[in-house]
């Protein structure tokens, strides 16, 4: 009976230290990696992305597109029209509730 007692008791411990545990090693996990610089090759596709955007706010559109593409786009901008009606399809539709 009291060996019966001890093992539930050592469960219910047990669980209380793992899931403790857990919520620690998690959030130490987050705190380490903000604290440590970025590895190479993430520090590299930021650095691309970043570039990525700094030319594409300077083109005013995507970068290094040429007329085929912009052909490619008022082309499937005018199916689009016919297909859903006037508006301008380039932005996102503002919805309205009463």
């Amino acid at each position: 009976m009291i060996l019966h007692q001890i093992l539930r008791l050592s469960s219910v411990f047990r669980a209380a230290v793992s899931i403790h545990l857990r919520r620690n090693i998690g959030l130490s996990a987050i705190v380490f990696n903000k604290a440590k610089e970025l590895d190479p090759v993430q520090k590299l596709f930021l650095d691309k992305i970043r570039e990525y955007n700094t030319k594409s706010k300077q083109a005013g559109g995507p970068v290094d597109a040429g007329p085929e593409f912009q052909k490619d786009m008022n082309e499937s901008l005018a199916r689009l029209q016919r297909a859903y009606g006037e508006g301008d399809l380039t932005k996102f539709p503002e919805f309205k509730f009463e």
